[in-house]
Formats: structure tokens, C-alpha cells, sequence
């Protein structure tokens, strides 16, 4: 019997792909998977216009009886909406994690964090979106803001370095979890930091001890950067607290999250 010698190409391994065409690829199917789950996306959208509309009808009299409270509101829902989306996030690269498709991935010559880069990007278009359509609804109900093309542009800015950080640590969140309703619920929690920021309130409206807290943690230079922006009050050092609490978060999250995955994909 003669046996057959395995041929020169089947011994080449494939080559890497080039440039950004592995995150492109995981975009378009991270996009792709956005579509196709319509409630997650309508829900990241439906629930930060539901909140505001319930804080300016319901609470706006008692909290602004002028009936100005939509303008002070406006940029609190804006980061909410953008936790809503980023949760989302989470749940997804948990999937991913779990369902086994990640062993596929690391038999194909590519970069193992285009998968997070596809969540991450697809996720910052998706809450872009939806902080427009937020946007959208806040001046059919009478937001007012007295920004200029300039200033619109920087607070466009600003919430989409917001959006990047928290996308970030959603997907980091995602990795660490142990299943996409572990994730969904470790990232609830973080959901509730705008409540305690000036979202909604100002600050010196809070008991003593809950100021401290409102004062010194990420939202609230945050918020405070855009109703600056928007609203034209004085902005102080908000900008560079809200810039540097960004940059820390994303610097932290994207570290984490590469190391996470790359501990949990070489046990599979």
C-alpha cells in the first residue's frame, strides 16, 4: 500500500489578518446581533424617555414649579440612557464567553480582542443612537438648551468618552461574569450611581453624609460637564474631573478586560 504525503498547503498555517479587518468583521456581527435582538435595543431607548417623561410630569412640579426641571433633567437621563445600553453589552459578551463560540475564535487568525472591540464599538453607535432619540423627545417636551455649535460639540464629546468608559467596564463586567444573568445583574447595580449624583437633584439637597459620596464619584462632574455645556452655567473644573474619571475608567476597564479574556479563553 502507498500512502499519501500531506500536501505543502495544508501545512502553511493562515495567515494573520491585516490592519482592522478582524474588528470590522466583529463590529458588523456585533451590529448585526444589535438588530436582530430589537427589544434589548427599543428597551435602552424606551426607558430613559419613560424616566424622563415621568420626572418632568410627575415630579417636575413639585421638584421646579416654574417648570423648567426638564432642562436640569435632561442630562441625567443622557447617562442613563447610556448605562441602559452599555448594560446590554454585558449580557452579550457573557453569551459569547459561555456559549463555547470563543474556541472558534482562537483556531482563526486573529487578534483576541477583536471580540471586545466589536461589542464595544457596536455598542457606542447603538447609544449614540439612543442618546439622539432621548435628545429628540426632551425638546418635544419643552428642553430648552442655549448651546452653540461648539458647545453641542463638545458635549457630544464628552458623553461619548462616557459611553466608551462604561461600554468598557460593561464588557469587562460581562467577562467576569459567570453567565449572561450573573452579568445582567452585576451590571444593575452600577445603574444606580446616577440616582446618587446630581442627576436629578442638586447636590445640597442630600443629607450630609450622602454628599460626600454625591460630590466625589464619577457621575456628577459628568453630568455637571454637559449641563454646563448645554445650559451654558459655569462649568469650573467639572471638564477636567469628568475627562479624568473617563480616561481612568477606560484605562482600568480595558486593561482588566484584556486580561480577563485572556485568562478565561486559554482555559477553554
Amino acid at each position: 500500500m502507498t500512502t499519501i504525503a500531506p500536501t505543502a498547503a495544508a501545512s502553511v498555517p493562515r495567515p494573520r489578518l491585516r490592519g482592522f479587518t478582524a474588528e470590522a468583521v466583529f463590529v458588523r456581527r456585533s451590529m448585526t446581533q444589535s438588530l436582530r435582538d430589537g427589544e434589548s435595543l427599543s428597551m435602552s431607548i424606551m426607558l430613559p424617555v419613560m424616566l424622563m417623561l415621568l420626572f418632568t410630569f410627575v415630579f417636575g412640579g413639585a421638584l421646579d414649579p416654574a417648570g423648567s426641571y426638564v432642562d436640569y433633567v435632561v442630562p441625567g437621563i443622557i447617562l442613563l440612557c447610556a448605562g441602559f445600553g452599555a448594560a446590554t453589552t454585558a449580557t452579550y459578551v457573557a453569551r459569547d464567553m459561555s456559549s463555547g463560540i470563543i474556541d472558534r475564535f482562537r483556531t482563526m487568525p486573529l487578534r483576541s480582542g477583536a471580540v471586545l472591540t466589536g461589542h464595544v464599538i457596536s455598542s457606542l453607535a447603538r447609544n449614540l443612537l439612543a442618546t439622539a432619540v432621548v435628545i429628540g423627545v426632551a425638546l418635544l417636551v419643552g428642553f430648552r438648551p442655549s448651546a452653540g455649535v461648539a458647545a453641542w460639540v463638545a458635549a457630544t464629546a464628552v458623553i461619548a468618552l462616557y459611553i466608551l468608559a462604561i461600554t468598557y467596564l460593561f464588557a469587562a463586567i460581562g467577562l467576569a461574569a459567570g453567565s449572561p444573568e450573573a452579568a445582567s445583574g452585576y451590571g444593575f447595580i452600577l445603574l444606580f450611581l446616577p440616582y446618587l449624583s446630581s442627576a436629578f437633584v442638586p447636590v445640597d439637597t442630600m443629607p450630609t453624609w450622602l454628599q460626600w459620596f454625591a460630590d466625589n464619584q464619577p457621575i456628577t462632574p459628568i453630568i455637571e460637564t454637559i449641563r454646563g455645556l448645554l445650559m451654558g452655567t459655569d462649568l469650573g473644573t467639572e471638564p477636567l474631573w469628568a475627562i479624568g474619571w473617563c480616561a481612568l475608567i477606560l484605562a482600568v476597564s480595558a486593561v482588566w478586560g484584556a486580561w480577563l479574556f485572556g485568562r478565561k479563553s486559554g482555559r477553554r
